[in-house]
């Protein structure tokens, strides 16, 4: 008989573990009560709970990344797997953040929700749990992923893209790794073992600012920025570039605090940058050192940025080799994307 896998539920709140207040929905359920909601998974897995946190995920930032991560490594001994509840506000950027903090995992760390709390009649809470604990129990599971709506996201490519449907997350410009049906794990790109052992980071740089240039955005708001964050994540029109209203003040800045890390990202959801097909992309390389996020997304961008400044310090301030290094799916054509 196979024995069966043993798997650590992590709460940290969120819709899925949500009872309704005076003022709309707040988290109350406890994890051990989550658990009663699916006594199916008891057959393939042996349970446990506990409570990391307890947020709506609008209130998520790095520091309850950290503990996230600190709560994982302590028991990442003792269990073969990890199911996160996670509201899904914030959800993709949890992920990306944990992929970049937990890397090389041989055990998978799996990251769901809901859209609805797991206590009402009609909601997607109970089948996004069962699945969770059904990967994260699987032997070619591993990694970070999110398991919702019956698919498998790299942690990396998610994003949430409707508000209130049960399909609230997509995979941008990477396929699913698996799809799950009936309890069948249906993978359509099949995991390869790490090569490395796991290795856990817990520092994190979070003076990075995202820019989102909008029509007539106004030049002096660079200056604050520039002198208060280390990172700069540009988030351009289309596929890359600085427009004219804004490019004096910008190159003067990055002129005047060359330390700053600058990379270029898109609003477009699709797709990525590519800054050498416009005249406002081509003149941005000649006057400033930044990065292009290419077809990563923006979750990942930031979250990249935060652990690459916390944790990797290259001598000669070239973070290149660094932001094009492939984890978990996040970069998949970067630099040779024309190849």
């Amino acid at each position: 008989m196979t024995q069966k896998k043993k798997i650590l539920l992590l709460a940290t709140g969120g819709t899925i573990a949500s009872k309704k207040s005076e003022n709309g929905l707040k988290p109350q359920i406890a994890p051990e009560e989550l658990l009663e909601y699916i006594p199916q998974v008891r057959e393939f897995c042996v349970v446990d709970a506990v409570s990391v946190l307890n947020l709506d995920s609008s209130n998520m930032e790095p520091r309850h990344w950290k503990k996230i991560v600190r709560a994982i490594r302590e028991h990442y001994e003792d269990y073969d797997g990890f199911v996160i509840a996670h509201g899904t506000d914030t959800m993709a950027y949890t992920a990306a953040a944990l992929s970049y903090m937990i890397q090389n995992s041989p055990k998978p760390i799996v990251i769901t929700g809901a859209q609805k709390p797991i206590d009402l009649e009609i909601t997607d809470a109970k089948s996004n749990l069962a699945d969770s604990f059904l990967y994260a129990a699987d032997a070619q599971s591993q990694g970070v992923q999110i398991v919702f709506d019956g698919k498998v996201i790299a942690g990396t490519r998610a994003k949430k893209v409707r508000s209130k449907s049960y399909n609230a997350f997509s995979s941008i410009d990477f396929p699913c790794l698996a799809v799950i049906q009936d309890g069948n794990i249906m993978r359509y790109i099949p995991m390869q073992p790490y090569r490395e052992k796991v290795k856990f980071y817990e520092d994190l740089d979070e003076k990075v600012f995202l820019l989102k240039l909008t029509p007539g955005i106004a030049p002096h708001i660079l200056t604050v920025i520039f002198e208060e964050y280390d990172c700069i994540i540009v988030e351009s029109f289309g596929v890359g570039g600085i427009p004219k209203s804004l490019s004096g003040e910008f190159y003067r800045l990055c002129r005047e605090y060359p330390s700053r890390l600058v990379i270029m990202a898109t609003q477009v959801a699709h797709e990525g940058s590519d800054m050498t097909v416009y005249e406002v992309g081509h003149d941005m390389k000649k006057y400033c050192r930044f990065l292009e996020s290419y077809d990563m997304t923006l979750e990942s961008v930031i979250a990249k940025a935060m652990w690459m400044l916390g944790n990797c310090k290259p001598p000669d301030g070239d973070y290149s080799d660094i932001f094009y290094r492939n984890i978990n799916y996040d970069l998949i054509f970067g630099k040779n994307r024309n190849v």
